[in-house]
């Protein structure tokens, strides 16, 4: 048993160093516009076998690319492309939040933020409800988008066979008697979502807990995110499903406007 446990920390041990020396190189490939594996091997300290080895691998996955034959490297665009992905959230949060508060002082009910990651949901962020009997969710956390309304609204404007692929090594988990069935059920929905432009959670996802979302636009206008309203049912009325409806669209065309869309798609009248 000690054996194993030594062989563990020690894979450990190199998978922190492996991981320390690729970030050594970027960082010294981020300070030279290109630079070759000798002068690379002196500035990290490594043999220009290692140097060399980590590269190549940089190389496949398109992190680095080697200009000519000339033996110098650089770094390519898609680490660009990867830190721009985090600012975006970053300012999609920063300018999402003063609309969130409206919406939580207009209803007391907790307000979410929600972006796609895989095949799941992640909440960005979160107002919690002003009353004592509130749902349970954290930043962070994840769901599956075919129960959850934000899941919906981000599935809602993707072509079938995107939402197909997505979707393909999901099993639909019957979390409560009203969670959809399968994907076909969740496509006819989702035709609907489109139509009306909002989505409902009718207690799919927990019973007594409900939740209506609408998009949040890109300056491209691609749904970037979703935001809704979720509150318990004993609280809920349906005469105030369209006055929900309406103030989410307030807040998502606000949201969407200062990321540079220059028009929302559905009415924003509350």
């Amino acid at each position: 048993m000690a054996e194993v446990v030594v062989n563990d920390f020690s894979k450990q041990q190199d998978s922190v160093s492996s991981v320390l020396k690729v970030f050594g190189i970027l960082q010294a490939l981020g300070d030279e516009h290109e630079i070759g594996v000798t002068e690379l091997s002196q500035r990290v300290m490594m043999s220009k076998s290692t140097v060399y080895r980590f590269l190549q691998t940089m190389k496949s996955l398109g992190y680095v690319q080697q200009e000519g034959e000339n033996d110098k490297y650089s770094l390519t665009l898609k680490l660009f492309d990867l830190g721009a992905k985090a600012l975006q959230h970053v300012d999609l949060i920063r300018i999402a939040d003063q609309q969130m508060r409206m919406l939580s002082k207009a209803t007391q009910e907790t307000i979410h933020l929600g972006a796609m990651e895989d095949e799941s949901i992640v909440y960005l962020h979160k107002i919690d409800s002003l009353y004592s009997l509130r749902m349970y969710s954290r930043v962070g956390r994840r769901n599956p988008l075919y129960c959850t309304a934000i899941g919906k609204v981000l599935l809602a404007w993707l072509d079938e066979q995107t939402i197909r692929d997505i979707l393909a090594a999901v099993t639909f988990e019957a979390k409560t008697a009203n969670t959809l069935a399968d994907i076909d059920a969740l496509l006819q929905e989702l035709a609907d979502v489109r139509r009306s432009g909002f989505s409902e959670d009718r207690e799919e996802q927990e019973m007594g807990i409900r939740c209506v979302a609408v998009p949040v636009y890109d300056r491209f206008g691609h749904v970037l995110a979703g935001l809704s309203i979720s509150f318990p049912t004993i609280r809920f009325d349906e005469n105030q499903l369209a006055h929900y409806v309406a103030l989410l669209h307030q807040a998502a065309a606000a949201i969407s406007l200062q990321l540079g869309l220059s028009r929302y798609p559905f009415p924003a009248e509350a």
